[in-house]
C-alpha cells in the first residue's frame, strides 16, 4: 500500500522528464482510487524537478535492503 508523504522509486525511465528507474520521489497525494498518485521528484537541495501524476505500474514502495544513489539532472525546460 502506499500513502501520502511515502517515499518511493520510479520502476522505469520517463525520458521527458529526464527520469530514471529507480528515482526517487514523494508521493504528495493519493488518489481515492487507490491506483493514482501525484508524485514530487526534488534534487538533494530540495528544488522540485517535476510532479507527476503516476500510477502503481510507475511507482513502488522501498525494499528494506536498498541503498539510494545518486547523479545529477538537467533541468527540465519548459
Amino acid at each position: 500500500m502506499i500513502d501520502e508523504l511515502d517515499i518511493v522509486a520510479l520502476t522505469h525511465d520517463i525520458v521527458e522528464y529526464r527520469l530514471k528507474a529507480g528515482d526517487v520521489g514523494t508521493v504528495v497525494h493519493c488518489y481515492d482510487d487507490g491506483l493514482g498518485f501525484e508524485v514530487e521528484f526534488v534534487t538533494a537541495e530540495g528544488k522540485t524537478v517535476t510532479v507527476l501524476t503516476l500510477t502503481t505500474a510507475d511507482i513502488r514502495p522501498f525494499k528494506r535492503a536498498e541503498i539510494l544513489h545518486v547523479r545529477e539532472v538537467e533541468p527540465v525546460l519548459a
